[in-house]
């Protein structure tokens, strides 16, 4: 017997084993379906059923890739998720053709100026320099991988100039002195893994200028590792701050606040996407994280929907007055508005009160959460686009506008969005997906299952492997600093010599009809 005839003997033996197998696994699974009394589909239609189960759970990476167009997807179309990584990869963020906004929707424009501002005229930090990477793009084939280079590249900062500095508690003993107005959002070291915050972090230092919102989950090692500025966010459940017991340990907030990186301290009453108390599931509270949060690991964990310390505006004020003379430092409060008339009552009480936050942040509706409800995310707080303009009026009508400070948040992840919420009042603004993005990213959206495929949103530690720190915190640095320079590109055009200057006056209104209204 030669070895061709081996060979043919051989591969009939292997290929029957495989249909027998196969025959096995059919009868067994048509078994199993017909017996089961969960899904209708399978137990009408056994095994070929099961590809309607298989289409639907590929089914959102399939929208991602190939049907949705590139400016369907929600929360981020792919239009919008590409503007981010080009900024954060590239340092850049140019087009060719023309812009893909349906200019006959209804939306908001900046008004543009005759006789905008040329560069050597605008208003800016000049001898502030920053060195980073960001890649060059050589080659881009269709069926090979594109061919890049990582090149150092060294540019301004983009910062304020010291005269226009953004000052947070101004009466405080320890004032926040802020350069850039754009910042990073509350992110919690729990929600996120060790390290996409250690990129995080690393990035923001390295850009200068900005700060980093700790989130709710406690000050980690992992926020301070890059020398960013830091505020510290207390939410219901005292996490960071609390004792065995559950209660305010005013100790532990003393020494957090002796902290140089810790520049101040928000009460976090609410966040756009919930309008509840925070939750992280048990397989992500390790030991570690309970540690910092000061709880019992492995156990999930759901702080309250509103603190327990106090229920009412005098209460929260008196709270807020506590912590800044405790501490020194400047203290804000997170909300999400509901009504023009909670607006009201807010900025009265501070008048009338003569005390309150040195900075209120509004999260707007549409903002992220690493886990939270249908029902609140969808139709709980409005959006930021409506909510800012209420907190500024109010804040003018009772005269304290220039006593208080305001940060927006809610997808505000382009310099055209950032200068329309400074124009409807901001004075700083807060980015959290977007940063996510920088880091890797991709938009799965199972930040609340911790098996997050990029590293991200996870604390499992073989899942963040896949996050390269050295090469990411790059990456958050340039979107940094491509983002202020937009900014500073935006308000050129408006006819500004800073971003500073953003008011009302600079942004119209477009209906459906063409009609137009000044904001």
């Amino acid at each position: 017997m030669n070895i061709a005839d081996i060979m043919t003997i051989i591969g009939f033996i292997f290929v029957t084993v495989i249909l027998l197998v196969l025959i096995v696994m059919g009868i067994y699974l048509y078994l199993i379906d017909r017996s089961q009394k969960q899904h209708p589909v399978l137990r009408n239609y056994p095994v070929i059923g099961r590809i309607r189960y298989f289409s639907e759970k590929i089914g959102p990476e399939l929208r991602q890739y190939f049907f949705n167009n590139d400016n369907e997807g929600k929360p981020f179309s792919r239009r919008d998720y590409q503007h981010i990584v080009r900024k954060a990869k590239y340092k850049r963020d140019v087009i060719g053709f023309g812009s893909q906004r349906d200019f006959e929707e209804a939306g908001f424009y900046i008004r543009n100026s005759l006789f905008p501002k040329l560069t050597e005229e605008l208003k800016m930090d000049h001898d502030t320099r920053v060195a980073t990477y960001r890649y060059l793009l050589l080659k881009d084939p269709l069926f090979m991988d594109r061919e890049e280079k990582l090149e150092k590249h060294e540019s301004e900062a983009y910062l304020l100039s010291e005269e226009d500095a953004i000052v947070i508690g101004e009466k405080t003993t320890h004032p926040f002195i802020v350069r850039g107005q754009i910042g990073m959002s509350a992110m919690s070291y729990g929600s996120l893994g060790e390290k996409a915050i250690t990129a995080l972090s690393e990035g923001l230092g390295i850009a200068k200028g900005t700060w980093m919102n700790t989130g709710e989950g406690g000050l980690s090692e992992y926020h301070l590792k890059g020398g960013v500025d830091i505020i510290m966010q207390i939410g219901p459940g005292l996490f960071g701050v609390r004792d065995r017991d559950g209660n305010f340990d005013w100790d532990e907030l003393l020494e957090k606040s002796k902290l140089p990186q810790v520049k101040a301290f928000e009460v976090k009453l609410a966040q756009g996407a919930k309008t509840r108390g925070g939750h992280i599931d048990g397989e992500k509270v390790t030991e570690e994280i309970a540690r910092i949060r000061r709880v019992e690991p492995y156990k999930s964990i759901d702080s309250p929907n509103r603190f327990t310390d106090f229920s009412d505006i005098p209460s929260l004020f008196g709270f807020i007055d506590q912590i800044r003379q405790h501490t020194g430092k400047p203290v804000g409060m997170k909300i999400v508005v509901g009504s023009p008339d909670e607006a009201d009552e807010l900025a009265r009480s501070i008048r009338d009160l003569a005390t309150g936050p040195d900075f209120i942040t509004i999260d707007g509706g549409e903002g992220g959460t690493g886990a939270s409800y249908q029902e609140l995310a969808d139709s709980v707080g409005l959006p930021i686009r409506s909510a800012l303009p209420l907190i500024d009026e109010a804040l003018k009508k009772y005269e304290i506008r220039d006593q208080v400070k305001i940060i927006a948040s809610g997808k505000l992840f382009s310099p055209d969005r950032v200068a329309i919420a400074l124009a409807m009042g901001a004075d700083l603004i807060n980015i959290a997906r977007g940063f996510m993005i920088t880091v890797g990213c991709i938009q799965t959206l199972k930040c609340a299952s911790n098996a997050c495929p990029v590293g991200v949103a996870t604390t499992d530690p073989e899942l963040q492997k896949a996050l390269v720190i050295d090469e990411k915190k790059w990456r958050t640095a340039n979107y940094v600093i491509t983002m202020r320079k937009g900014l500073y590109r935006v308000a050129a055009a408006a006819g500004l010599d800073s971003p500073i200057k953003f008011n009302r006056q600079h942004v119209v209104y477009k209906d459906e009809k063409g009609k137009i209204e000044h904001w």
